[in-house]
């Protein structure tokens, strides 16, 4: 999401617009020709936090011209919001209890929503999926017209296709591996929410001829305590690594045997693209919003719902063992191309442009 937004707020640059940004924080370089207003905030809870950003934002915006105020994350007041998050309140009825959603924060996260997809609000939705839209429109009564459907975006730059060799040695010599040893990897920060525990259990179950050999690499920005302890109890030390972020996922992915992404929800899962942007096979639960590229690629292989972890277990074996994966490796490559030619970087700036003109005209 921080690069869709950096990416757009360029994009915007080069139309002749001027873009402010307003974050809590900022790491790396700031953006040239952004002027960008860090504003961290204190309170005990996070939605404390949040409020007094909003508020001190709203304040700032309230006294200058600004033309239009888009958002990535919910809160009253925006013309636009980037909806790349599931939907809160079919979460806390779903898979939360009924305790949960009489809690302060809870409360407050569901105004927040209720703030954007209410049917009398008159915030636009740029959204990157529609696997939501119809949880948001069975609460809210969201109007169909408001939502305006972003194509995924990769990066030809970022995707740029290296000998298979040479990243295989790139990963393998990356976390000390044997050079014939069979990974799979999973990326993305949130490793619970991820699933990083379906794919321990699934290494778990491999038998142990095939297991010496088998290694799951898990990268991204999450503490990695419960995971470690959980692989130590499985015996699963010399089988499961877990990496802070880093910069050289794409070519960790063409180094990879295999992707995963046993996601428990994932309004999208753009790794998953990403994934085969880079030719690796890849194994996804259909509880994410992009699954079905896999399946419509013949990329590799869906777990259906309801999740399964015997049934998992098997998949992971048949990817481990399957001679496909050459097949699947070719099809998410072509697949993906067409993915590309889709959206070029430019889709949501040419949305909020057209949004902002209708709004003036108005």
């Amino acid at each position: 999401m921080q690069r869709d937004m950096l990416r757009t707020a360029n994009e915007l640059l080069k139309r002749g617009h001027q873009v402010e940004v307003f974050t809590m924080s900022w790491d790396g370089d700031f953006a040239p020709d952004i002027k960008v207003h860090v504003l961290p905030q204190s309170g005990m809870f996070n939605y404390f936090r949040y409020q007094k950003f909003i508020d001190v934002v709203f304040a700032h915006i309230n006294s200058q011209h600004f033309d239009y105020v888009f958002g990535y994350n919910r809160m009253a007041g925006l013309d636009a919001h980037f909806a790349a998050d599931p939907c809160f309140i079919e979460r806390a009825h779903k898979q939360r209890s009924f305790l949960y959603r009489f809690l302060p924060r809870s409360k407050w996260f569901a105004a927040c929503e209720k703030a954007i997809f209410s049917h009398d609000s008159k915030t636009e939705i740029l959204a990157v999926s529609l696997t939501e839209k119809e949880h948001f429109q069975k609460w809210y009564g969201t109007q169909n017209e408001r939502f305006h459907y972003i194509p995924p975006f990769l990066s030809p730059e970022r995707f740029v296709l290296q000998d298979k060799q040479a990243m295989r040695a790139h990963l393998r010599k990356a976390f000390g591996f044997a050079e014939n040893d069979f990974v799979f990897l999973l990326t993305g920060s949130g490793f619970a929410m991820k699933g990083l525990d379906r794919a321990i259990l699934a290494v778990a179950a491999l038998p142990e001829s095939l297991r010496v050999n088998v290694r799951l690499v898990a990268v991204g920005q999450d503490n990695p305590k419960i995971f470690s302890k959980m692989a130590k109890k499985l015996g699963l030390e010399n089988n499961v690594l877990i990496s802070k972020g880093r910069p050289d996922i794409p070519q960790l992915m063409q180094g990879a045997d295999v992707c995963i992404h046993p996601a428990y929800r994932e309004n999208t899962g753009l790794v998953i693209l990403e994934a085969m942007a880079c030719g690796a096979p890849i194994l996804v639960t259909a509880s994410c919003g992009y699954a079905h590229h896999v399946a419509d690629a013949n990329a590799g292989i869906v777990s259906d719902l309801p999740f399964d972890q015997q049934r998992f277990n098997a998949q992971f074996l048949t990817m481990l063992q399957s001679e496909q994966k050459a097949q699947w490796s070719a099809n998410g490559l072509k697949y993906v191309q067409t993915i590309m030619q889709a959206n070029d970087g430019s889709a949501e700036a040419n949305i909020l442009i057209d949004l902002a003109q209708r709004k003036l005209q108005s």
